[in-house]
């Protein structure tokens, strides 16, 4: 029986109940078009790590992680800013940089993104030590510290892109 009410499924699912909360701190993550390697490609990874790195107006990126495939972001939104605004930011910058950097054109990362609204008796650093160790769970490392692409604000030398 149809009643003509939309039932959401795929990417719709996604979207469903999402809010943006200023002040409120997210864990993002977004996969690459098609979740090809991109970042598999060192000046690839290089080009999105720079990208990642620089400051923003409107929110603030507290850690993050590139992975051949995919990203992890843990955000805090500031005044006036958006969750979606905020995304379309750092894939939209971080893809034009790639583009440029490889010489190509097109989509480097997929359209949707899994959020999860950080609450406040969460623990941010906690949050944030998950998300860099991902290359110490996939085995690709055997020390956080032996993965380039990656960053923390709570780090008094930042890490992010070392080469």
């Amino acid at each position: 029986m149809d009643d003509g009410a939309f039932i959401p499924c795929g990417h719709a699912l996604l979207r469903r109940g999402r809010v943006s909360l200023q002040g409120h701190a997210y864990h993002l993550t977004f996969t690459t078009h098609d979740r090809l390697p991109v970042f598999s490609d060192f000046h690839a990874a290089c080009a999105a790590a720079r990208s990642f790195s620089r400051a923003r107006t409107g929110f603030e990126l507290l850690a993050w992680v590139l992975m051949a495939d995919h990203a992890h972001c843990l955000l805090q939104l500031g005044a006036n800013s958006s969750l979606g605004g905020a995304v379309q930011i750092l894939k939209g910058s971080s893809a034009r940089a790639v583009n440029c950097e490889l010489k190509l054109s097109g989509p480097v990362w997929a359209a949707a993104y899994h959020d999860r609204a950080m609450r406040k008796e969460d623990d941010l650093r906690g949050a944030a030590r998950y998300i860099v160790a991902n290359p110490l769970r996939a085995g690709l490392v055997q020390r956080v510290g032996d993965y380039p692409f990656w960053d923390a604000v709570w780090l008094g030398v930042r890490a992010g892109h070392r080469g």
